[in-house]
């Protein structure tokens, strides 16, 4: 509590402009409110009424004129000895620090605290209640106050920064909102064991006590403070405060994400809709009077329909969103990318600055694997045919490539012996966010496929963007052929063949192509090519079925390298290989299905063919008739071989001739 001296004003004349003194002076104990006027407890009448809103303060010329250089200029530059009355609605402060600057005047002990050591200040600046006038002014007093007190608490400099708001430009030319700015930078950077201040967690509902009734609140030096401690104190100040805080942490060399930890938490509070539902982060009741309708306004704009909102509701709105994206920390990963998403749908809902939207367009791209099909549901603000803004869409996955490309080929900054491993790694990593990123996109083009306004080509290009070898199966691809060719039953022959010609039939699976050999939605052609890709499946199956033994007893001594190898790999790598060794594990058991399949088809087939042999074969002819036969053919072997012996030798064909004949008959 400052005490100004308690000797009596002197009064002062300007004759001829010159200042004299006089021996007359006002005491008083107290001032006294009837209504919306103060009064001097005091015998003698006042001769001075000041002005200020719609409250009048009865006071007398000489307690202020002795203080107060503008005082004294008003009334010399008016050269009227009769003025009475003042106005001073320009005043900071206001009717309030006005109190406390003449209850200084009149020599009435003041109690200065956070609350209002902010206005009192400026509204000394305002009076020019100077040292050249009297030694201990009061701009001496306030301004040691804020730099012996108030600086060196955390919960007073947090304080005294949100009434700063309505100080404006006073507070920012006084280097009060600097001062304090800088001082709960260097707070939530330093050590919090080291400093002196009272966490609360939450913006204090009382005002600060007096200076002099201060005690140390610090927290034991025991107690552990969370890093994040402070982001609910700081997420009460306005934008262009918060702003300021952080652009002061960012300087002192805070982590990137804690700076993107705090941001997210601002963004809870104020942009309510911003943040999904159950939560948590949202807290009504920190925010002041002030911004009570501020939110409610943010509130309608965000979950309320296509009606027109008041300008003046989304201006404040939509200088949230452009400061918070300015603001935000380049690091990847320093918030998450659904954070940036919906960040991105209220922008372009509010119609952000093209070049902030275009910045936060490439910070989604910097992290696309991370996001989800709900995220990316961004509904379409302009006048576009559209339900969703594929546009949009399309623009993050141009991001998202051209960051991958800049990383593959941007150059090693790792020593040579860690640069395989490096790569290694990169390469692993890069091959695991295309697949979640063509994963996504499937499911996308499967959810907006249904619009019956979405243009072919359109669906075309975004199924485009990635090339064939990024998809290892087009299942997800082939679901959203399918259903927007369910949506768009009006398409002709060659529109249905133009979509069909993203997929690549060799890279379906065995429930897709039966699907799709069912599918009268598909063009015949299309689904010749299915069947004809799985017949070349069948066919390599059975020709390496065979090699399936002897290719695992090649590879069974290398398992225990390949164990070592993958122990030396780093960890991203060993996620994608993973995953990739899982889709190959899937296709491995798909083959095997197909096999037994064929195996048990062909066994089918042999029992068939040998029914239908046994069927069309005659009957068995009886003995005799199988007698007879054996005896033709032993006459005809007979008759050949007496015709070979006669021509060599006449006369013994006929010594031999009737024996031979007796045989056969005989037999």
């Amino acid at each position: 509590m400052w005490e100004s001296e308690t000797e009596s004003v002197s009064g002062r004349d300007y004759g001829n402009g010159v200042q004299s003194t006089s021996k007359h002076g006002v005491k008083t104990d107290c001032f006294e409110q009837k209504g919306q006027s103060w009064f001097v407890a005091t015998d003698i009448p006042s001769d001075l009424l000041v002005q200020i809103q719609d409250v009048s303060f009865h006071l007398h010329k000489y307690p202020l004129l002795s203080r107060s250089g503008k005082m004294n200029r008003i009334i010399y530059d008016s050269r009227d000895a009769e003025l009475n009355r003042i106005s001073l609605d320009e005043l900071p402060g206001g009717p309030e620090a006005f109190e406390l600057a003449a209850k200084f005047c009149y020599g009435i002990a003041i109690d200065l605290s956070a609350t209002n050591i902010s206005g009192l200040r400026c509204a000394a600046e305002y009076l020019e209640m100077t040292e050249d006038l009297e030694e201990g002014n009061l701009i001496f007093k306030t301004e040691a106050f804020l730099s012996y007190v108030v600086l060196s608490s955390w919960r007073d400099s947090i304080l005294v920064l949100k009434s700063c708001e309505k100080l404006s430009p006073w507070a920012e030319n006084l280097q009060i909102v600097r001062r304090c700015s800088e001082s709960i930078a260097w707070k939530a950077c330093a050590n919090p064991k080291g400093i002196k201040w009272q966490y609360t967690g939450k913006p204090g509902k009382v005002s600060s006590p007096s200076w002099n009734q201060m005690k140390d609140s610090s927290p034991s030096r025991n107690q552990q403070v969370p890093p994040d401690c402070w982001f609910e104190d700081v997420s009460i100040l306005r934008i262009d405060h918060f702003v300021r805080v952080i652009t002061a942490i960012k300087v002192k060399g805070m982590r990137y994400e804690l700076i993107g930890s705090s941001i997210m938490q601002y963004a809870a509070k104020w942009l309510p809709g911003l943040i999904k539902e159950g939560s948590g982060l949202s807290d009504e009741g920190s925010n002041s009077n002030g911004s009570s309708s501020w939110r409610r306004g943010l509130h309608m704009i965000v979950s309320g329909s296509g009606d027109e909102v008041p300008s003046v509701q989304a201006k404040d709105q939509r200088m949230i969103v452009e400061s918070l994206i300015s603001i935000l920390p380049q690091q990847k990963d320093s918030v998450s990318c659904s954070f940036l998403l919906r960040l991105l749908r209220m922008a372009s809902m509010l119609k952000v600055a093209p070049a902030l939207i275009t910045e936060l367009e490439k910070r989604v791209g910097m992290q696309f694997e991370q996001a989800t099909l709900a995220d990316l549901l961004i509904p379409c603000y302009n006048k576009s045919e559209t339900m969703y803004d594929i546009d949009l869409v399309q623009r993050l996955l141009e991001h998202f490539i051209v960051q991958e490309q800049t990383e593959s080929s941007s150059p090693s900054r790792y020593p040579f012996s860690d640069k395989h491993m490096h790569d290694g790694s990169q390469r692993g990593t890069n091959l695991n966010a295309k697949m979640k990123v063509v994963r996504l996109v499937d499911s996308y083009l499967t959810e907006v496929s249904r619009d019956r306004n979405l243009s072919l080509t359109k669906f075309q290009v975004l199924a485009e963007a990635f090339p064939d070898s990024a998809r290892t199966c087009d299942d997800g691809l082939y679901r959203a052929i399918d259903s927007y060719l369910k949506a768009h039953p009006t398409l002709s022959e060659h529109e249905r063949k133009r979509l069909c010609r993203v997929m690549d039939c060799q890279k379906l699976s065995v429930d897709a192509c039966m699907h799709a050999a069912q599918n009268e939605r598909l063009p015949l052609r299309v689904v010749v090519q299915v069947l004809f890709s799985e017949q070349v499946k069948i066919s390599n199956a059975i020709a390496n079925i065979s090699l399936k033994d002897a290719g695992e007893s090649h590879y069974q001594p290398l398992a225990s390298n390949h164990k070592s190898l993958l122990e030396a790999t780093p960890q991203s790598f060993q996620e994608g290989w993973t995953a990739a060794k899982k889709d190959i594990n899937t296709l491995k058991f798909e083959l095997e299905t197909v096999k037994t399949k064929y195996l048990e088809l062909q066994n089918d087939m042999d029992n068939l063919q040998r029914q239908f042999d046994k069927i069309a074969k005659p009957k068995q002819a009886s003995a005799w008739t199988s007698g007879w036969k054996k005896l033709s053919k032993l006459t005809k072997t007979t008759n050949i071989d007496t015709h070979d012996i006669g021509s060599q030798a006449p006369n013994a064909e006929q010594t031999t001739k009737t024996p031979r004949r007796w045989r056969n008959s005989i037999s």
